[in-house]
């Protein structure tokens, strides 16, 4: 499997998604270390697997989870919440909305 090469044009596009600012020898940059990787990639979906056995967990843990209890040493009440809050209305955070195409 062959991956198409990143252009430096690519990571202008995926910086303005991301709205991360880049400069022109910052985006020619990252295009050869994301071609780099990309390279890599293809090396590794080229060695044969067939024989080996498919493994989901590697670490040998049973039960990483935790219950979900309320630490009540550690709540704040609305009032403390909202206590550095620029903007509340009725209880509850105010921010602006945002809605724009990217």
């Amino acid at each position: 499997m062959k991956s198409a090469a990143i252009s430096a044009s690519d990571v202008a596009r995926i910086a303005t998604l991301a709205k991360i600012p880049v400069t022109t020898a910052e985006e020619k940059k990252l295009a050869i270390g994301f071609n780099a990787t990309l390279s890599v990639v293809d090396k590794l979906f080229s060695i044969d697997t067939s024989t080996v056995a498919g493994t989901h967990q590697v670490t040998g843990l049973v039960n990483v989870f935790r219950e979900d209890e309320v630490d009540v040493v550690h709540m704040l009440s609305q009032e403390e919440a909202l206590a550095n809050a620029s903007r509340y209305y009725n209880g509850f955070f105010v921010v602006d909305q945002i809605i724009e195409q990217g």
